[in-house]
């Protein structure tokens, strides 16, 4: 109890004590405390720390890390760099600079020629891609119109692939695949189809012609460039070199999302960044068209496509890039303050407030005018979200929150469509379909707060860190700040660190792949490896976790601030604390109880609030229920100096401190009593033992993970203020572990030396008592890396030698190189991984390779090799002088100067500096200049030049050349340290405040360099020695302003002195004698490096008698110069009157052409919708029937009655129509009735039809046929169409006589030229196949391309309607074909007026004609409008109806188009129009039918062009009118302008054109083409069967069996499958179309230049997309299913069957029989000749049906 007492009475003591003293320093500590949690929301860089850092000299300008072997890649101007993990240089190759002029395509392209001169240029990456799984790095720079190249991952100087290969066919597309210009920007990624194949996915800004980027003053000829599409999918498959980088996957068209060109200016994309999330991709984009317009809308653009990475989609239709388009806005800020432009997007999962996990984000930095800049975040399930409602939105009609974007080539080019009651599914939702419009835009931008705003920000990185979001921002003046985030996204701490040289942070920055505690960023000239915290400045638990780092944690076995990876334990529970764990979570002790008596024996309990590390001790420790350790003190104190002694109690693991307390042991009877007078050292002899720790502890025992566990108690007491006694007992264990670590076999036997007993066994490090079979002898030791590789003759070096198994002792180690011997320094030895040796001296030059030795028989011997040089050799070194005060920089020549460990160059001891020479003087006027040392001028894009301080206020500085004209900013570097204006003053203030900087940057103007010349622009100016020379210099025009001290003049060596200046010229002056008396010298002007020799001067003296000759000359010269003069002032004056004229005239005319250029300009910018808005689609298509298809296809050219008389008679329309009157023939009624025939003519017919049914007869009959001379090819085709009308009931064997024909065809033509074949339709069998084809197509022809095929005639005729034609020649201002442009600028208005047609039963229709429309072509647009949904053969013509007007206030007229109004032009009757009639908008007129047709004028367009003319002569005539007052305002200008017309019209009809190609070269999946896989399958059969392997032969045969025999056929004449009215002028439309076609199926690429026809020009851009969908279209055909001869049978016997009894196949019998007869001599010949036929009896049976139908045959009057 007096014990208790006591105790409690000295503890109350203290408590007053530590109260009564301490108070005071307890408010100052609070003070304190309260600033530091004030400040503790910025700090500095004691979380970010630069690692590794890597310089290049010149402009960075992407890089790439790899994740696999932590390779760093990075791509400078001209410059590509190999880095290994820690910034080292592995390789090096240089990319620039190139001769190279961006008006030239790309010297890889074999075909490219450029007349423009190339001068050398610069390359800067625009692109750099890793593709591990092919090994290669892709580099694409911008040279070359942005040529890429395919580098080895393991050597980046090596190419890993040859592209293009020799010979290759090359198309500027595979070529142009970045932006070409420094400014332009390129993103792209590297991906994998569902197939595995490697893609490129390439976004690029266009920098063709009409952009800012594209050289000015080019020439026309700069059209021909292809220019790079935005966003392109390319191939990257390296097995399939022919296709790289080409859009293989579909037809070009699919792969690439290309702006029109007439609104390119209004979509000026910047791509920021391209990344892959799931199986999207997202592209980060600005406009910069909509950029200073309106600064508070956004113009910050996210789009997104579809891959198709996963498994392949249900249909076997590809997906079109821009189905799958689609993009949206991000605005970042509100209410006025939106950040508009983005700069840096990265994608990260974080955890966000209330979400249950991880969540990805989009993370940004936008900036606004004038330098300010926030970060923004967006959720990505709000994007998914977004995207799938506006597809649906746009799938239920027009709608305001989405539109479809029309500027896009590919897309589908209208406005959002109703696509009724479907229901989308979810791949349509995310990615679109075909049938879905597309590319889609949503109107509304997905918004965002910013969550951090400050000026300046540049790049981004965001990381997710046990559940903290850290973000990290690279800003313009070089800091990188690191910001922790809490749940609602808010900062709750920030940190920020300088990098070097205060440069710029690029836009990208990525964290190491294998480490995110290191993140990689890029400034202009550097490579940062920044770590990302550096905990171990924190020394305690409280303080580690406190910070508020993410990264950091405490290691509490380690007893340090580590990150989660560094700490060895971290696999044990709770053996490390983050900074969401808490401070309470730290490992804490508490010793109970805290004080006893020493003469109390006491169980002492300490409790740890992390009892569970010691989990693995229970062998050591004795451990009880909430109770770690139980330690038994039986130490008893004898010190009768001390009243206490305090016990320091610590838990160490590894000998570092855990968890640490103290408890007190004191004496009651002397509690308060001090002995003053007692020695402190006799206390001290006698506590020499005070205490002992007797808790015993086996020697033997181990601990699976920390190598040492030791505790330690220490005893301190207190004595008289004298006297000092410190008594001390300590306890301590070792635990450790053989087998922790990565150790080798030195590693093992060098911890013996520790005391350790360890050996290796079974090559692991295991305890001696564990292992039975003991390891003594090592592996010989491996050498990694030896560095330096070079030294001096002297030795002395200290050379590193790096690797494994270096012996365990550096008393084990013996190293040489070849003889010479290398002492180690132990201070810096390793054990097993390490040593350092100074090397020997060989005293003469050798190299071999560095040998180490281990204990005298394990030797291992480097890789590199070493070599001893001559000692550095100095050979040059500039300037010979400098100042007192230091500063100067030395440039050294010389030789081994990278010799030895260590470079020291000491002048005076004084280091080196480099000096460049300047242009032009550019003064810089400032304050406090006298404090600079060394001022450097950096201009961007041009290079460097450094500066001289003239006094405190101005700076000189010389500005470094150009290689163009071109706008420059200028960087001013003050001792090395970037000028940012007057904020980096010293005002105390940190560099990272977030105030708007003062200006840092100043502009220059690059110009033309400035021309001289002298007054008469002579070359050489004669001069006699010893008179004062003058000469007058003139000035070209120049912006340079430049000053009169800047000019200097040197005729030879001499200088000339400049007396008069001003902007015109300047005179230049010598008074005394040139230093050369004879010769020529020449005469210089400089200005700053420039220079130009603008004349010669000659030197030379003459005689008297040389004056006077001179004297004389120069009088008679005078008197012929006076005459000559008096005459040409006379003439001159005459001249210059015809000139002025002249000059007006020109003029006029240039004005004339800019205003057809400009109006030709806006015509282009016809959307393409509005011709889809007026066609009509409710209308019927007026298809022909089989049969009238059939006929005309087979008999073209002959007359309608001769085709009608092989069909059976057509039924009387309906008598709507009024032309609708059946036409009968004598050879359609039944002949056979005729009294005249005799019975035995059916039986004739009979017998000869059995005949043609015999294979063998038919063949040897059209055989004999097509010898003779006179069976011409006219004959030869009507005779296959009659047999293929008489076998039309059975078509599988009239399938079977055209395959035994074409392969006697192909016999013959193998034998000459293969290529030939089927080329023309020349014999019968040719025919045979068209005919076969269109039977077979027919079907297909009418349910697959029958509506896009009338769909482009209508669409055809509308454009043609939309402006003026002339009704007699035919010409119109739409066409496409140049041959029927109307090349005059006729003003034409249009105007609606409403027509009421008697009779029709119909109310009256508002029709749309045009001003300049002659009254025929009124009529013929009205009776358009009224029977548009009728065929057009019951349209009444329009000389068979009367148009009558009722104008307000007046009689109705009837309207003509020559009538007694008419008026004269140039001699001809002008044909009426309604702007002669003066007919307003609006009118009403009415339309009747005549009684009867007069017998008028007949058609318009046959009148005679001498005597009729309605909008232009059908030749040039208006020269000889010109003179006439009536035509003197009619401007003759050059035609040509007008061609501009063909492609507008062109752009209008291209989607209807598409489409139409698209049916014909496509294969519906429910309704495939058999019959052209049949015969497809033919053809590889027979040239199988011929040995013909080459595959152009089989592209020709298939082409000219199916496309130009059939396609072109039908789209030359769709009269053929419509009943249309096929127009001349649409004729000649239809021929350009078809023209195309035929391009694109052919194999032999265009050579078109400027003198090709147009109708080749028009389409030649399109045509390699074309080739590509027919090869696609042949390649689809092969890989169907083979089609057997019962199958095919089957289908053409249904095809019998359908169309029977369609045909009169007795009259076609008949007309085959003319042929026999006419030819029976010969077809008796060729069956009499064999042996088949005379074995079958087809002779007789021949001669049989001519006996029978002799003198009997109906003669028919019309001619076949």
């Amino acid at each position: 109890s007096s014990r208790h007492s006591a105790g409690n009475g000295l503890s109350s003591r203290r408590a007053a004590l530590f109260s009564a003293a301490d108070r005071r320093s307890l408010r100052l500590l609070a003070a304190a405390l309260a600033v530091f949690l004030t400040a503790l929301q910025v700090r500095t860089a004691g979380a970010l720390q630069i690692q590794q850092a890597f310089a290049s000299p010149s402009r960075t300008n992407n890089f790439v890390v790899d994740a696999v072997s932590r390779r760093v890649y990075l791509a400078a101007v001209n410059n590509l760099y190999q880095l290994n993990a820690t910034l080292a240089k592995e390789v090096e190759t240089h990319t620039g600079p190139v001769l190279d002029n961006p008006l030239c395509h790309a010297p890889q392209l074999p075909q490219a020629t450029c007349e423009h001169q190339k001068t050398l240029t610069d390359n800067h990456n625009k692109l750099l891609a890793l593709d591990r799984a092919q090994g290669v790095l892709l580099a694409c720079g911008s040279v070359f119109q942005g040529f890429c190249e395919l580098r080895a991952m393991e050597d980046a100087s090596r190419l890993a692939v040859k592209f293009p290969q020799d010979g290759a066919t090359v198309f500027p597309s595979m070529l142009n695949i970045a932006a070409n210009h420094e400014n332009a920007s390129t993103v792209g990624l590297v991906f994998r189809s569902h197939g595995g194949a490697a893609r490129l996915l390439v976004a690029a800004t266009y920098t063709g012609m009409g952009s800012d980027y594209f050289p000015k003053n080019h020439s026309k000829e700069d059209l021909r460039f292809e220019n790079t599409p935005e966003i392109a999918i390319r191939s990257l498959d390296t097995a399939d070199l022919a296709r790289l980088f080409t859009y293989d996957i579909n037809p070009s068209e699919d792969n690439v999302f290309k702006i029109k060109q007439e609104v390119k200016q209004k979509n000026k994309l910047s791509f920021v960044r391209a990344f892959v999330h799931k199986s999207y991709s997202y592209i980060a984009i600005n406009n910069d068209a909509n950029a200073g317009v309106k600064e508070s809308q956004p113009n910050s653009i996210l789009a997104r496509i579809c891959l198709d990475t996963d498994a392949p989609r249900r249909s076997a239709e590809s997906r079109k890039l821009t189905e799958s388009y689609i993009q949206m806005g991000l605005q970042c800020g509100s209410s006025g303050n939106i950040y508009n432009r983005l700069l840096s997007i990265y994608p990260a999962d974080i955890s966000s407030g209330g979400a249950a996990g991880a969540e990805p984000h989009l993370f940004g930095v936008f900036a606004q005018a004038g330098g300010r800049a926030a970060v923004c975040a967006f959720r990505v399930l709000e994007v998914e979200e977004r995207i799938r409602q506006g597809r649906r939105n746009c799938s239920s009609g027009p709608n305001s929150d989405v539109q479809v974007l029309d500027s896009v080539i590919q897309g589908s080019g209208a406005e959002c469509e109703h696509k009724g009651a479907i229901k989308l599914q979810e791949e349509q939702l995310n990615c679109g379909a075909a049938h879905l419009q597309h590319p889609l835009a949503l109107r509304r931008p997905l918004r965002a707060r910013p969550i951090y705003e400050a000026p300046g920000l540049t790049s981004i990185a965001v990381d997710n860190v046990h559940n903290h979001t850290v973000v990290f921002l690279g800003t313009s003046r070089g800091r990188l700040r690191k910001l922790s985030l809490l749940a609602d996204l808010s900062v709750a701490n920030q940190w920020s660190l300088k990098l070097a040289a205060n440069e710029p942070v690029h836009h990208i920055m990525t964290f190491d792949p294998s480490d995110h505690n290191y993140l990689y960023l890029m400034t202009t000239h550097h490579l940062l490896q920044v770590q990302v915290s550096a905990c171990r400045e924190c020394s305690s638990c409280s303080e580690c976790v406190s910070a508020g780092d993410a990264y950091c944690g405490w290691c509490t076995l380690e007893g340090r601030c580590s990150v989660q990876k560094d700490c060895s334990s971290r696999t044990v529970g709770r053996s490390w604390i983050s900074t969401g764990d808490g401070v309470q979570q730290c490992p804490s002790m508490t010793i109970t109880p805290s004080e006893i008596s020493k003469k109390q024996p006491e169980t002492h309990n300490v409790q740890s609030s992390s009892c569970i590390l010691l989990e693995d001790t229970e062998t050591l420790l004795n451990f009880q229920p909430r109770i770690c350790l139980v330690c038994y003190m039986l130490c008893r104190m004898i010190c009768l100096c001390l009243d206490h002694v305090t016990i320091s109690v610590a838990i160490r693991v590894n000998n570092v401190s855990v968890v640490s307390g103290n408890f007190t042991i004191y004496e009651c009877e002397r509690t308060g009593q001090i002995h003053f007078k007692t020695a402190c050292s006799v206390l001290m002899r006698s506590c020499a033992c005070v205490a002992a720790c007797v808790s015993p502890v086996h020697p033997q025992t181990a601990l699976p993970d920390p190598d040492r566990v030791t505790a330690v108690l220490q005893t301190s007491g207190r004595a008289s203020e004298d006297r000092c006694v410190m008594c001390v007992c300590v306890c301590a264990v070792e635990v450790y572990s053989c087998g922790v670590g990565d150790s080798d076999c030195s590693q093992c036997w060098g911890r013996q030396a520790q005391g350790h007993m360890c050996v290796w066994c079974e090559n692991s490090c295991q305890q001696q008592e564990q292992c039975h079979a003991i390891t003594t002898h090592c592996p010989d030791p491996h050498i990694q890396k030896v560095e330096p590789l070079s030294g001096p003759l002297t030795g002395g070096t200290l050379l590193t030698v790096q690797g494994r198994n270096l012996g365990h002792s550096a008393a084990q180690l013996n190293v040489s190189i070849g003889r010479v011997p290398c002492s180690v320094l132990p201070q810096y030895y390793t054990v097993s991984l390490r040593l350092v040796c100074e090397t020997g001296a060989p005293w003469e030059e050798m190299s071999n390779h560095v040998t180490v030795s281990v204990a005298g028989n394990a030797v291992g011997i480097s890789k590199d090799i070493f070599s001893f040089v001559v000692r550095a050799r100095l050979l040059e070194f500039m300037p010979q002088q400098g100042p007192l005060a230091g500063g100067t920089r030395l440039t050294i020549q010389g030789q081994f100067l990278d010799a030895g460990s260590t470079v020291n160059v000491k002048i005076n001891q004084t280091q080196n500096c480099t000096i460049f020479i300047g242009g032009r003087s550019i003064s810089v006027t400032g304050y406090g200049f006298d404090l600079v040392q060394s001022v450097r001028m950096e201009v961007s894009g041009v290079g460097q030049t450094s500066c001289s301080c003239v006094s405190s206020t101005l700076i000189v500085c010389q500005s470094p050349a150009a290689n163009q004209s071109q706008q420059a900013t200028a960087h001013f570097y003050l001792n090395e340290v970037l000028y940012r204006g007057e904020d980096a003053s010293p005002s105390g203030r940190g560099p990272d405040e977030d105030e708007e900087p003062h200006a840092d940057a100043f502009h220059f103007d690059y110009v033309e360099d400035p021309q001289f010349y002298t007054a008469n622009k002579e070359k050489l100016i004669k001069h006699h020695p010893g008179e004062p020379l003058i000469l007058i210099i003139n000035k070209g025009p120049s912006e340079l302003d430049l000053t009169l001290q800047e000019y200097s003049v040197t005729i030879g060596s001499d200088l000339c002195d400049i007396t008069f200046h001003n902007e015109q010229l300047f005179h230049c002056t010598i008074n005394r004698s040139l230093s050369a008396s004879t010769g020529e010298l020449p005469v210089t002007v400089r200005v700053g490096h420039f220079q130009k020799v603008i004349a010669m001067v000659q030197m030379g003296g003459g005689s008297e008698l040389a004056i006077i000759v001179s004297i004389v000359v120069c009088c008679v010269l005078l008197l012929l110069c006076t005459v000559a003069l008096v005459v040409y002032c006379t003439k001159s004056r005459r001249a210059e009157r015809y000139w002025q004229k002249t000059l007006l005239q020109m003029e006029e005319m240039e004005s004339q052409i800019r205003d057809e250029i400009r109006k030709g300009f806006a015509e282009l910018q016809t959307d393409m919708t509005d011709l889809t808005k007026e066609l009509s689609r409710t209308q019927g298509i007026p298809f022909l029937e089989y049969k009238q298809f059939v006929t005309r296809t087979f008999f073209p050219k002959m007359c309608s009655d001769y085709e009608r008389r092989l069909v059976q008679p057509l039924y009387e329309n309906d008598p709507l129509g009024p032309r609708a009157l059946s036409e009968t023939h004598p050879l359609l009624q039944d002949w056979q009735s005729s009294n005249s025939v005799r019975p035995n003519l059916e039986e004739g017919i009979t017998l000869f039809s059995t005949l043609l049914n015999n294979k063998h007869f038919l063949v040897t009959f059209v055989h004999a046929l097509e010898q003779q001379k006179d069976f011409a090819v006219r004959d030869r085709c009507n005779l296959a169409s009659l047999l293929t009308i008489a076998l039309h009931g059975k078509l599988e064997y009239y399938t079977s006589i055209m395959k035994d024909l074409l392969v006697d065809l192909i016999d013959a033509s193998a034998s000459k030229n293969p290529k030939l074949m089927l080329r023309r339709t020349e014999s019968v069998v040719e025919k045979m196949l068209t005919n076969w084809m269109s039977i077979c197509m027919y079907s297909y022809l009418k349910e697959t391309v029958g509506e896009p095929f009338f769909l482009l005639l209508c669409a055809i005729k509308q454009q043609i309607n939309k402006g003026s034609t002339d009704a007699i020649t035919g010409k119109a201002r739409y066409t496409l074909n140049e041959e029927w442009l109307l090349r005059e600028n006729i003003e034409a208005k249009p105007q609606n007026i409403n027509v009421s047609f008697q009779g029709f039963g119909m109310d009256s229709v508002s029709v749309r004609v045009m001003n300049t429309d002659t009254i025929g072509q009124v009529k013929e647009k009205i009776l358009e409008a009224f029977y548009k949904n009728l065929p057009f053969s019951q349209w009444p013509r329009e000389e068979d109806v009367d148009l009558e007007w009722f104008p307000e206030g007046r009689s109705s007229r009837i309207l003509q188009d020559l009538d007694d109004t008419s008026v004269m032009e140039d001699g001809r009757k002008k044909l009426n129009t309604v702007f002669h009639y003066q007919i307003p908008d609006g009118a009403s007129l009415a339309m009747s039918m005549k009684d009867k047709r007069e017998n008028t004028l007949g058609r318009v367009k046959d009148l005679d062009t001498d005597k009729y003319v309605h909008l232009v002569l059908p030749h040039d005539e208006l020269t000889e009118s010109r003179k006439s007052h009536r035509h003197s305002h009619r401007k003759k200008v050059l035609p040509e302008i007008y061609l501009t017309r063909l492609l507008s019209t062109k752009g209008t009809l291209q989607k209807f054109l598409d489409d139409l190609f698209q049916a014909i070269l496509s294969i519906p999946p429910e309704k495939p083409p058999l019959a052209v896989k049949y015969f497809f399958d033919f053809l590889e059969e027979q040239a199988d069967k011929r040995g013909i392997t080459d595959p152009d032969t089989l592209h020709i045969w298939k082409t000219n069996s199916l496309p130009l025999r059939f396609w072109v056929n039908i789209l030359k004449n769709p009269q053929f499958v419509f009943d249309i009215d096929k127009t001349d002028h649409m004729d000649a439309c239809l021929s350009v179309i078809a023209q195309a076609f035929i391009d694109a199926c052919s194999l032999s690429d265009l050579q078109l230049g400027k003198d090709s026809p147009t109708n080749k020009l028009l389409y030649a851009k399109e045509i390699p997309e074309y080739k590509k969908r027919v090869q696609c279209y042949y390649k689809q055909i092969l890989e169907m299913a083979p089609l057997s001869e019962q199958e095919m049978n089957a289908h053409l016997a249904e095809e019998s069957r359908r169309y029977r009894n369609e045909f009169n196949t007795n009259l076609a019998v008949m007309e085959v029989y003319k042929y026999a007869k006419k030819y029976r001599n010969q077809v008796v010949s060729a069956l009499d000749s064999s042996p088949t036929a005379r074995r079958t009896q087809l002779q007789q049976k021949f001669e049989q049906v001519i006996a029978l139908m002799e003198d009997n045959i109906y003669e028919c009057s019309s001619e076949a």
